[in-house]
């Protein structure tokens, strides 16, 4: 790894071409700074914004590495990009954030044992490789819980609410019977996030928490600030650089939390994502640096830039159909629309988010 910071003009590799990749693209281009998309589809919203882009599976290794061989840094906008892409690309040109970070975010048991062993709360969970497993396990952790594919699973999707043990062998069924983990039920107050920056040098700065709702396994909204005490603010932000040290992570770093606890109220960790956040889109208009441009300020070795609040801001996701109504969000006062970009509105789908800004409190 180089400490020389890349200059304006250099390009930065982003494997995986969705909105995030989108916005990134658009952040990097602030700073003068190129970027190179590499998709497994033509029609990626991320091509729009981006001075190239290439097509090809994440499993063509050959591809992979010839598209890192054309930028200066590559990084990834989703965690589920296959080790050895990643490997493929790491050894024609720095990948950030490091491969130990996507290690340990593509598998939820790899990631609950990990937090786990750093001494920072999580809900009871157990391995699940068969059906006999599950029975098992159901008596140790037991209902109301989640049985959770490990890998691939994402807004709701790959997970089965068990109420009674009668509904395991169901509950098994309908995640494909794949390696799972299940996972107790947490009782919180709220659902919160701690979008981390972590640099080169290993400088580390926190975005303030932020408070989210979700709908229908979607998140809905996210708002700043949280409705929480200053005192578990700070703890929020003490596990977040916990994990992100003990990671070696460049780049953001989110960690989803609950609160829990009610009057005498606590933390326990529900997952990590070592990339740019949805529950972080709100700092594109509430700060002087949004969580895109410090993630491009991070890998390129560049100094972090100020993570400050200026304003209070509810992020809302647009959810399919949802984006159509753009023209009376774009003539709300004090809503600023970022939309995305995809050809098709599809039921699930983001189309794109809008962000409320009003004055700080």
């Amino acid at each position: 790894m180089t400490d020389v910071p890349l200059p304006p003009g250099s390009t930065i590799g982003i494997l995986g071409g969705g909105q995030l990749g989108r916005m990134l693209s658009a952040a990097a281009s602030r700073l003068g700074l190129k970027t190179h998309i590499y998709n497994d589809t033509p029609d990626a919203p991320a091509f729009h914004v981006a001075a190239k882009g290439s097509v090809g599976d994440y499993d063509d290794l050959d591809a992979v590495a010839s598209f890192a061989r054309q930028v200066d840094a590559v990084t990834c906008e989703f965690e589920n990009v296959p080790a050895a892409a990643l490997e493929a690309a790491g050894a024609e040109a720095p990948v950030f954030p490091p491969v130990k970070s996507f290690e340990v975010a593509q598998d939820r048991l790899t990631e609950k044992d990990f937090v786990s062993a750093l001494g920072i709360a999580v809900a009871p969970y157990a391995a699940i490789d068969t059906l006999a497993d599950l029975k098992e396990s159901i008596l140790r952790v037991p209902p109301p819980c989640l049985l959770k594919t490990r890998r691939f699973g994402y807004d709701g999707k790959g997970q089965a609410r068990i109420h009674t043990l009668c509904e395991a062998e169901s509950a098994w069924e309908s995640i494909g019977e794949a390696p799972a983990i299940l996972e107790g039920m947490v009782a919180f107050e709220r659902e919160l996030s701690v979008v981390t920056v972590r640099g080169r040098d290993g400088t580390v700065r926190f975005y303030d928490v932020v408070e989210n709702v979700h709908k229908d396994g979607i998140l809905d909204t996210s708002a700043v600030p949280a409705k929480i005490p200053s005192a578990l603010e700070t703890e929020a932000q003490a596990i977040a650089g916990k994990i992100a040290e003990a990671l070696g992570h460049v780049g953001v770093l989110t960690v989803e939390m609950f609160q829990t606890g009610g009057d005498k109220p606590g933390l326990t960790v529900n997952e990590i994502a070592p990339r740019v956040h949805n529950s972080g889109h709100w700092t594109q208009d509430a700060c002087l640096v949004s969580q895109f441009e410090n993630h491009v300020r991070a890998i390129c070795g560049w100094p972090l830039g100020d993570v400050a609040r200026h304003s209070d801001a509810v992020m809302t996701n647009l959810i399919g159909s949802e984006a159509d109504d753009w023209r009376r969000y774009a003539a709300e006062p004090g809503t600023a629309v970022h939309l995305y970009g995809k050809a098709e509105a599809r039921p699930g789908r983001k189309m794109g988010h809008i962000n409320r800004i009003s004055p700080k409190t």
